[in-house]
This record gives C-alpha cells, structure tokens and sequence, in this order.
C-alpha cells in the first residue's frame, strides 16, 4: 500500500489546524504526518510560534467538507486532495546555493586558468553561471576582478569531482588531447622496481646479519691452540 501524501509543508499546516479547526490532534498529525506530540506543543504554544500557518484549503490539499466530516467524526481520517507538486528541474543555469555564489568567479578563473580546452557553454553548466562572467573574468574586466584568486570549484562545493572529470574528459576528446596517464599508471613500472630494489636489499641484509652470527659462532668454536704456558698457567 502506497504511503498517503502530506501537505508540502506539513508543521506550518499543522498549526493552521490547531488554530483553526476543532480537530483531534491524532487526526492532524496522521493528515500532517508529523508526531502527535509535535501537535500537542503546537496547542500548548510552546510550538506554534515557529511556524506561519498555513491554509490547505487555500492550497487546495483540504476542503471544507473533508475538515468538516472530520471534526463531527474522530475516528474519520482526512485524505489529501492533491500531493505536492514535485519539482522539475527545467534547464537553464545549475542552481547554487546563496552561500556559496560569491564563490563562483573563483572557480570560473581556476578553470580558465587551468583547462582552457573546456568551452564556456560547459563551465556555463559545470559552475552555474552566464557567458558574459566567464568572458568578464577571461579579459579581466569582471567588477570584483582584483579579489578573484583561482581555486578548485570541487574545493569550493560547486561542483563535484565526478562531474568536473567528466567534463575535462569531453572537453579534451573534442579537442583532440590525449588524456594524461594517472600518476599510478604512469608511475607503475618504477614503483615496481623500486619495490623489487628494496625487496632485494632486505634479503641481503638479512643474509648479511646471518654471516655475521655464523662468523662470531665460528670464532667461539674455533680450537684454541695449547702451548706449555698455556697448559700450565693455572696449575
């Protein structure tokens, strides 16, 4: 059975409910989908002042009907007329959050600085931003140019890792630029070696360490030759 839908904002609902009509507080918080406790703190105004009521009739997510059966019956359960809406992302400029706007010129210029091969229209769609900026910052006639610095838009939270490796690697397949080799790749064959080199220099030390203890016992065995000075020094 599908989950029944509840109004887009379900606490601001709830205290339009509590204020306004003579609901129980388990019919609006089941028809919120919120606890009943919340309901209750709504009623005591321990809540209420932190949310602006809102109006599901108005919304068109009640009627005054529907309100109106539930009140005369407590066991009744109000239906949503309509879920909300669900928002569709319609193209145009990736949204960013307010915080982190003033962070977009700083991407924009790291990425002009460093892979020029990416075409405005991608950085357009990678940051979120305009063409006029991106040429602004290019020819260094952007407002706030002298406090613009270069910097990584994933460090930044503009973008991420994935996405800013995708678009590197379309950008430098359209331009006909060979994709640099990882650094693990490119590095594989002498970390190989290196790996080998010191494999070997920890075998020759460990035989090393071991002729030397077989020298030393060869020493303590070795016969010690008797002379008459010798055989008769303690006696």
């Amino acid at each position: 059975m599908a989950e029944q839908a509840t109004p887009l904002m379900q606490h601001a609902t709830a205290s339009w409910l509590v204020d306004n009509t003579a609901l129980s507080f388990e019919q609006i918080a089941e028809f919120c989908g919120i606890h009943i406790l919340e309901v209750n703190a709504m009623a005591d105004d321990l809540a209420s002042s932190k949310y602006t009521g809102r109006d599901p009739v108005q919304a068109h997510e009640l009627t005054h009907e529907e309100i109106e059966k539930a009140e005369k019956d407590p066991n009744y359960r109000m239906v949503i007329q309509k879920g909300p809406d669900q928002v569709r992302r319609t193209k145009g400029p990736r949204y960013t959050p307010v915080s982190k706007r003033q962070d977009k010129p700083d991407g924009i210029a790291w990425l002009l600085r460093n892979h020029p091969e990416i075409s405005d229209a991608q950085v357009g769609k990678l940051i979120g931003t305009t063409r006029t900026t991106i040429n602004a910052i290019r020819e260094r006639e952007h407002w706030n140019i002298a406090n613009i610095a270069p910097k990584d838009p994933v460090t930044l939270g503009l973008c991420s890792q994935r996405e800013l490796d995708a678009v590197v690697a379309k950008a430098a397949k359209k331009a006909g630029i060979e994709p640099e080799v990882a650094d693990d790749a490119k590095l594989g064959g002498d970390r190989q070696a290196l790996i080998a080199e010191l494999q070997e220099e920890r075998a020759q030390a460990a035989r090393d360490a071991e002729a030397a203890l077989s020298g030393e016992a060869d020493e303590d065995d070795a016969p010690v030759e008797h002379t008459a000075e010798t055989l008769f020094k303690d006696r």
